[in-house]
Order: structure tokens, then sequence, then C-alpha cells
């Protein structure tokens, strides 16, 4: 396990998080109190799938397999966009899956990911209230 590394997740993370936070706040701060919609949690996730997108695009097609390249991307992918929203992981596995396993599977991961974790989420609730 490279020091460095962790380092460099722990380090985007905080700042991903802090910025989800604030842009989080900010956006719903623009939105009508009568709103049931999370505008600002949606904003985050759909900018954060932007962003881990522009950044493994970028790596791929500009950075040398260099150790300070694959410690940068730690950073702005896993630690950064991570901290900012996790939902943005899980759209780019998607991605992935579907280009290498077609739209059954992708499909069938993001049904399952839904429903089993809105049951679960329910089941925690449950557990937690008695």
């Amino acid at each position: 396990m490279n020091w460095i590394n962790i380092l460099m997740v722990f380090l985007g993370s905080g700042l991903g998080g802090v910025c989800r936070f604030v842009a989080g706040k900010a956006v719903q701060s623009h939105v009508s109190e009568t709103s049931m919609f999370p505008w600002g949690t949606f904003a985050v996730n759909v900018t954060g799938c932007l962003l881990i997108g522009l950044f493994y695009g970028l790596f791929n097609r500009y950075a040398p397999a260099s150790e300070h390249a694959a410690q940068l991307r730690l950073l702005l992918t896993v630690g950064f966009c991570g901290g900012f929203t996790t939902f943005s992981t899980f759209i780019n596995e998607n991605y992935l899956l579907f280009q290498s396993s077609g739209f059954p599977i992708c499909l069938g991961y993001v049904a399952l990911s839904i429903v089993v974790g809105f049951i679960l989420l329910y089941l925690g609730y449950l557990i937690s209230a008695n």
C-alpha cells in the first residue's frame, strides 16, 4: 500500500466533501422552499458525473503513465469526485460495464443497486427506530 496514494485520496475526498456541501447548499438556496425535489443534491450528482468523465478522459488521452499522473488521477477522481459524490463513481462503473458487457447487464446492475439499496436503507430505518 502506497501512503502517497492514500494521502491523495484523503486530501481529494476532503476537498470534494466540502465542495459538495457548499455547492449543494448554494443550489438549494435558489430553489423555492415549497419544492420537494432535492435540486442541490441532483446538481452535485450530475456535476460529479461530468467531472469524473472529464478527468478520466483527459488522463486517458494526455497523461503519461507516470507515478505523478497516477497520483493526480487518484486525487481528482477517487478522492475529489468520490468525496464530491459517489454517484459519479456509480455512473462511471455502469458506463464501463455497459461497454464491456452490454446493456442488459448494465441495466440489471442499475436496477439491482437501486432496489436493494432502497430496501436496505428502509431496513436500516426500521432497525434503528426500534
